[in-house]
């Protein structure tokens, strides 16, 4: 106990709490807390009304959203229509009319089964996640390509626009991540042979750019087959981005991995468990908890780059963008044009990039020795 009879001098006053709730309080607590930040708010405002009111007149109040043909543009600000005109080849590429449906199917499917992955309370998620990576794919397939059931066959040089770089981008991300872990997994194996394969592997497509990955897969890879082989490009382009990012991948995770401290694994020995139960069960839920950044970052880059498809023949999103720039219709548009790709692709990877954050709060548990 203190002796409160030694105590001769009076605590000095302090201030009284700030009381302030809502917008009034948010604003002194967090830009006007002092009166250099109050300063350095005031001119951090002035500058971005200098920017964006301006951006704002040109792309939504003075814009032109109504019409079909360029004769709808008045010139004042961007000219949606260019957007809209084109806005099924944007979505389909040259996908037959009569066949749209079935992307249409495809992308309510695709809608359906993330909504009811990522809902937190949605029933089954073990099961909707399993047909998400075994059933859908399949499905998607036959709907997409058709030649069976009585569907029409289009060949994958019709596909095109948002369906074409969703795809890559689908297939790439859910390839790469189980190649990566087990690429990670071989590179810390105390077999030789496997190491020294997953070793060459990760470095050898790691120290090739990927455009040289697409050019090796759509121009050389047929002169390595027999000419009765045929391999369709994109499923040549589909190949490479998958290894591509798979050595990525594997990198990230091999970080996670090294991350867990030795008496994790070495605790779920002394329990008799087998390697793969201490992979499966032990260590790889850990690491793979601590490296989500880093997979999601990766996975937003391969969204990225699937525009570099453009370089082999393969018309995405913002190539078929591109393509209708050249037409004699639409010349001078390029500005509206791209700033509807960036923003296509904002949305999915800034998407992408809040859900992982979301998992990241869900799943901290903390981490101990």
């Amino acid at each position: 106990m203190v002796d409160t009879s030694t105590v001769t001098e009076m605590v000095a006053e302090r201030r009284p709490p700030d009381l302030r709730r809502g917008l009034l309080g948010w604003l002194h607590t967090n830009l006007f807390n002092t009166p250099f930040n109050g300063v350095v708010t005031l001119i951090t405002l002035a500058l971005l009304a200098m920017v964006l009111w301006p951006t704002l007149q040109w792309a939504v109040f003075q814009a032109d959203w109504l019409g079909d043909s360029r004769e709808a543009c008045s010139g004042k600000g961007a000219c949606w229509v260019f957007i809209s005109a084109r806005f099924e080849s944007i979505v389909y590429g040259f996908y037959p009319n009569s066949a749209r449906w079935r992307v249409d199917l495809v992308f309510l499917l695709m809608a359906v089964l993330v909504a009811w992955l990522v809902i937190p309370r949605l029933p089954a998620k073990r099961w909707v996640g399993l047909f998400a990576l075994v059933g859908f794919p399949v499905v998607a397939f036959f709907l997409l390509v058709g030649g069976s059931f009585g569907l029409e066959h289009v060949p994958t040089r019709d596909w095109g626009g948002v369906m074409l770089t969703l795809t890559i981008a689908t297939v790439g991300i859910v390839g790469s991540l189980p190649i990566g872990v087990v690429l990670a997994l071989g590179r810390r194996s105390q077999m030789p042979l496997v190491r020294g394969f997953c070793v060459v592997f990760i470095e050898f497509w790691r120290g090739v750019p990927l455009i040289t990955v697409l050019f090796m897969a759509s121009v050389m890879l047929p002169l390595f087959v027999p000419t009765q082989v045929e391999f369709d490009k994109l499923l040549r382009a589909l190949v490479g981005i998958m290894f591509f990012w798979s050595a990525y991948m594997a990198e990230v995770v091999r970080g996670g991995l090294q991350a867990i401290p030795s008496g994790q694994e070495e605790a779920a020995k002394a329990m008799g468990m087998g390697y793969w139960q201490r992979m499966g069960l032990i260590v790889l839920p850990q690491a793979l908890k601590l490296v989500i950044p880093g997979i999601v970052n990766t996975f937003i880059a391969l969204f990225k780059d699937t525009s570099l498809v453009l370089i082999i023949g393969l018309f995405d999103l913002l190539a078929i963008i591109r393509a209708g720039l050249t037409d004699s219709d639409w010349l001078g548009f390029a500005t509206e044009g791209y700033v509807f790709a960036a923003l296509v692709f904002w949305v999915f990877c800034f998407s992408m990039s809040r859900y992982s954050q979301y998992i990241e709060r869900r799943l901290h548990t903390g981490h101990r020795n």
